[in-house]
């Protein structure tokens, strides 16, 4: 099924300066792999060497974010959007 994947502008110089990617997938972590697969880097930035999440990355499907549903086995519905927002700290 075909969703879109949101990137923030620190990795969109990895997909030719393209703000959303469409890509088909299942679940957050396929559509992860899939960006990852048609513009190398960009799971590298993303998932641990584990594949978990890094912990500055949040990652929202349909405004609710994936750390409180299934995490990265969010199962995905067509058309849905999955947004990589990287985390923002300060003081």
């Amino acid at each position: 099924m075909s969703v879109i994947v949101r990137l923030p502008s620190q990795l969109r110089a990895l997909v030719g300066g393209a703000g959303e990617v469409p890509v088909d997938a299942a679940t957050v972590r396929d559509a992860i792999i899939a960006v990852d697969v048609a513009y190398p880097g960009i799971a590298f930035r993303v998932l641990d060497d584990r594949g978990a999440l890094r912990r500055f990355v949040n990652v929202f499907v349909a405004d609710e974010d994936v750390r409180f549903l299934d995490g990265l086995d969010t199962k995905l519905e067509s058309g849905q959007t999955v947004s990589l927002v990287p985390a923002v700290a300060g003081g």
